[in-house]
C-alpha cells in the first residue's frame, strides 16, 4: 500500500495575491499549466505507484466519513450506514474508464443532490474538446493503472488538476453516488469524486445552478435570461454566442414535483436541460423568419411545431436552404421558430467562453479581464447604495469604454461577473453564500485612486446587477457609450467579509484596473543616531533596562512600555501584550538577533514618543479610543493627521489593509498599544520596499 501525506503550505492574503500574479505571468494557471492541487502531482503518484506496485489512497481526501459530508451525510446519518469504500476493480468484473466516448447515459444520479452539476456535465459530452480539458487523456483501468486518476477545474480565474485515488462510496455493491446507466464505465463518479474533493467534501455538492459546472468546467461566464422578460435584442444576444462557441442551455419551468420529466402537446419534455446549437434566419413567405436549432440531449423527443423534421414549412423555402438546414432524424435534434421558443421555453442560459476555451478560429472571442478581491469588516466590507456611510469603501474596479461593437452603433457592450469564492468549503462551518451585487458609475475626468464617500452621494449609477441575490455570481449584461466607468461589487449589508473574483467580457477591447487610495505625508527623513552621538544619559538608561546582556528582549519591552504609558493617565491603555512586544522586536530588529541593541532601541524609543503626543492629541479628539464608523475613514484620518509626526512617506491601501485587518477587525477601535503598533509597522513595511525598490 502507497500513502501519499501531502501538508500544503499556503500563501494568504497579500503573499497569495502576489504569488498568484506571478504564476499568472508565467502561464500558469492556464489549462495546458493547471496549478497541482494541494501540490499534488498525477504523474509523479503514478509513476511512484506503479515502481513500488502499490495502489495509490489519498490521504488528502481519505476514505472516511469526513469525506462524505459533515449533516446529511455526517457522522450517524442513516444515508451514510453501511457505505463502504472499493475500488471499481473490487466491485465490477470489468471496469473501463471511458467506453466508445463519453455520453449522457454515462451520467445517472445517485443518492446526493447534485443534479445540477450532472447536467452541466452532461452538456460538456456534446463537446468533445471542452470534455477533455476536464478529463484529460491517458487514463485506464487498464494500461498504467494505479488506482490514481486526475481531472482538471476552473476556479476563481486559475485551472486545477485535481488527483483522487479510486476509492468510491458503495453500499450493497452499487455506487452510493453518480454511476453510468450500464455501471461498468467509471469517468463520471470519479469527475464527482474530484470536484467534491475540491470543495471539502461530498455533502457540499449538495444543491446548486447548472451555469456553476458550466463556469467550473470551461472558465466562461454565464449570463441567465427569463423568457417571460426577454430583452428585445435577444436574438442578436444569442446569435452572437453561437458566433462565439459559447454553451447554450434552455429549460421549461416545472410547477410541481408531477411535471417533472411531462410530455407537452408538442413533444417537449418539462424539467430537462436542452442545448441550442445553432439560429439562422430564413426568407420565409417574403419575410424573414428567425430560427434556432435545439437538441435534447437526453432523449429523442422532438418538437413537433412549426419547423420540426416534418413541417411544411420547409418545403415553402428556398432548396439551397433546406438542403443546408433540415435534418429529419430522429436525433434528439430539431429547429424551431425564435417566437415558438420564446412562447415554450421558460429560461435560458449563456455560458461565454473565455478566449483559451475556444479551438477554432473562426470565432469571434471576448476581450476578458479577471480581477481578485476581498470584503473585509471594517476595511472593505461597505455594504450596498443603502449604506452610503460606508458603500465607498468597497474595492472600486476602472474599466475603460474604447470603441463601439460596430462602425453603425455609438454604446459598447460588456458583461460584467461577480463570483463569491469558496462558499461550498464554507458550509462546514454553517456559511453559506452571501447576497451580493454591483453597481456602474461613470468616472469620466477623474485621477486613478479609490473614490470617496461625496462622490457616490452627488451621483446616480450608470448601470447595476438586476437584484442582489446569494448565489455564487452575479452576472448581467451592459450597452454604455464608450467612456470611463467604475464598477463597485459589494455584498448587501456591510460589515460581510468574503473573498471574490470580478470579470469584464467586453465585445471590443478595453482597459481596466482596481483603483487604489494613496496616502501621503511629507515627512522629514529620520536620521538613526550612532551609538556615540547619543546622550549619556540614555546610554545610562537603557544599560539599566537591559543589564548584563545589553538587549531588550519582549518581555523586558513589554514591562517598559507599560511602565512608560502607565504614567500618562490622559491616554486609556489595557497596556502592551507580548504579541505586540515581539511584533515591534521582528520590525525594529536589524540584526536579526531577535532583540534590540542600543540603537535600535533608542530609534523604537524616539517613535514611541512621538506617538504618545500623537496618542494625547487623538484622546482630545475622540475620546478614550480611537473610533470612528469606518476602519478605513479611522486609519486614513489618523495617518493623514498625525502620520506628519513621524514613519512614512506615503502607503498604498494593499499595506493599509494588512493592517487595518490585524489592528482592527475584533472592535472596531484602536487602542494606544494598538495605534504605536500600527504606525511602526506601516513604517517598517514601506521603509524596506523603497530601499529595494520593488513593490
Amino acid at each position: 500500500r502507497l500513502e501519499e501525506i501531502v501538508t500544503p503550505i499556503c500563501a494568504t492574503g497579500v503573499a497569495a495575491r502576489l504569488r498568484s500574479e506571478w504564476d499568472r505571468n508565467e502561464g500558469l494557471g492556464q489549462n495546458n499549466m493547471a496549478l497541482k492541487f494541494l501540490g499534488q502531482d498525477f504523474e509523479t503518484l503514478r509513476a511512484r505507484c506503479l515502481q513500488s506496485r502499490c495502489l495509490f489512497e489519498d490521504e488528502t481526501f481519505p476514505a472516511q466519513q469526513t469525506s462524505l459530508g459533515f449533516k446529511e451525510l455526517g457522522p450517524g446519518s442513516a444515508k451514510t450506514k453501511g457505505v463502504r469504500w472499493m475500488r471499481p476493480t473490487e466491485f465490477c468484473t470489468d471496469p473501463h474508464f471511458i467506453v466508445d466516448g463519453a455520453t449522457r447515459t454515462d451520467i445517472c444520479q445517485g443518492a446526493l443532490g447534485d443534479c445540477w452539476l450532472l447536467a452541466a456535465i452532461a452538456c460538456l459530452t456534446l463537446n468533445e474538446p471542452l470534455l477533455h480539458r476536464v478529463v484529460p487523456h491517458g487514463q485506464s483501468f487498464h494500461q498504467q493503472y494505479a488506482g490514481v486518476f486526475h481531472f482538471q477545474f476552473w476556479q476563481f480565474g486559475d485551472w486545477v488538476d485535481v488527483v483522487i485515488d479510486d476509492r468510491l462510496p458503495v453500499r450493497d455493491g452499487k455506487l452510493l453516488f453518480v454511476h453510468s446507466a450500464e455501471g461498468a464505465e467509471f469517468w463520471s463518479a470519479l469527475v464527482e469524486k474530484a470536484y467534491a474533493k475540491l470543495n471539502g467534501c461530498y455533502e457540499a455538492l449538495s444543491g446548486g445552478c447548472t451555469s456553476e459546472g458550466f463556469e467550473d468546467f470551461t472558465g466562461g461566464v454565464t449570463e441567465m435570461y427569463e423568457l417571460k422578460k426577454a430583452p428585445p435584442n435577444l436574438f442578436s444576444i444569442i446569435r452572437r454566442a453561437v458566433e462565439r462557441g459559447s454553451l447554450m442551455g434552455c429549460s421549461i419551468d416545472i410547477t410541481s414535483f408531477f411535471d417533472m420529466e411531462a410530455i407537452t402537446f408538442k413533444k417537449l419534455v418539462k424539467g430537462h436541460a436542452y442545448s441550442i446549437t445553432g439560429v439562422e434566419e430564413v426568407s420565409y413567405r417574403g419575410k424573414l423568419t428567425k430560427l434556432l436549432r435545439i437538441r435534447n440531449p437526453w432523449g429523442e423527443v422532438e418538437w413537433t411545431g412549426t419547423w420540426s423534421d416534418e413541417s411544411r414549412e420547409w418545403r415553402e423555402i428556398d432548396p439551397s436552404v433546406r438542403f443546408r438546414l433540415h435534418n429529419c432524424q430522429e436525433d434528439g435534434e430539431f429547429w424551431m421558430s425564435f417566437s415558438d421558443f420564446i412562447r415554450e421555453f421558460s429560461r435560458l442560459e449563456i455560458c461565454n467562453l473565455t478566449p483559451d476555451a475556444l479551438q477554432s478560429s473562426e470565432v469571434k472571442k471576448w476581450n476578458t479581464s479577471l480581477y481578485p478581491g476581498e470584503w473585509r469588516r471594517g476595511s472593505t466590507a461597505g455594504g450596498c447604495r443603502n449604506y452610503p456611510a460606508t458603500f465607498w469603501i468597497n474595492p472600486q474596479f476602472k474599466i475603460v469604454l474604447k470603441e463601439p461593437d460596430t462602425e453603425s452603433q455609438e454604446d459598447c457592450t460588456f458583461l460584467v461577473a461577480l463570483m463569491q469564492k469558496n462558499r461550498r468549503k464554507l458550509r462546514r462551518e454553517g456559511k453559506d453564500m452571501e447576497t451580493i451585487g454591483f453597481a456602474v458609475y461613470e468616472y469620466l475626468g477623474r485621477v486613478g485612486v479609490h473614490l470617496k464617500r461625496d462622490f457616490f452621494l452627488t451621483r446616480t449609477s450608470s448601470a447595476r446587477s438586476e437584484l442582489f441575490i446569494n448565489l455564487r455570481e452575479v452576472s448581467s449584461r451592459f450597452c454604455l457609450p464608450a467612456g470611463e466607468y467604475i464598477i463597485v461589487p459589494s455584498t448587501f449589508e456591510p460589515q460581510k467579509e468574503g473573498d471574490f473574483v470580478l470579470r469584464v467580457f467586453s465585445e471590443k477591447a478595453a482597459d481596466s484596473q482596481e483603483l487604489d487610495d494613496e496616502i501621503s505625508a511629507d515627512v522629514p527623513e529620520e536620521s538613526v543616531l550612532q551609538e556615540s552621538d547619543m546622550d549619556e544619559g540614555f546610554k545610562a538608561l537603557f544599560a539599566k533596562l537591559a543589564g548584563p546582556e545589553m538587549e531588550i528582549n519582549v518581555s523586558k519591552l513589554q514591562m517598559i512600555l507599560n511602565r512608560v504609558v502607565g504614567k500618562h493617565k490622559d491616554i486609556k491603555t489595557d497596556g502592551f501584550d507580548k504579541e505586540a512586544c515581539r511584533g515591534m522586536i521582528n520590525l525594529m530588529d536589524t540584526t536579526g538577533a531577535g532583540k534590540l541593541g542600543l540603537t535600535d532601541f533608542h530609534v523604537l524609543w524616539e517613535k514611541i514618543k512621538r506617538y504618545l503626543v500623537s496618542g494625547n492629541i487623538l484622546c482630545l479628539l475622540y475620546g478614550v479610543y480611537i473610533c470612528c464608523r469606518s476602519l478605513n475613514v479611522s486609519l486614513e484620518s489618523t495617518i493623514n493627521t498625525f502620520i506628519q509626526q513621524g514613519c512614512i512617506k506615503w502607503i498604498k491601501s494593499g499595506s493599509k489593509d494588512i493592517c487595518v485587518t490585524k489592528h482592527f477587525y475584533c472592535n472596531k477601535c484602536c487602542s494606544f498599544e494598538q495605534f504605536s503598533t500600527l504606525l511602526i509597522m506601516l513604517g517598517s513595511r514601506i521603509g524596506p520596499m523603497e530601499v529595494s525598490n520593488c513593490g
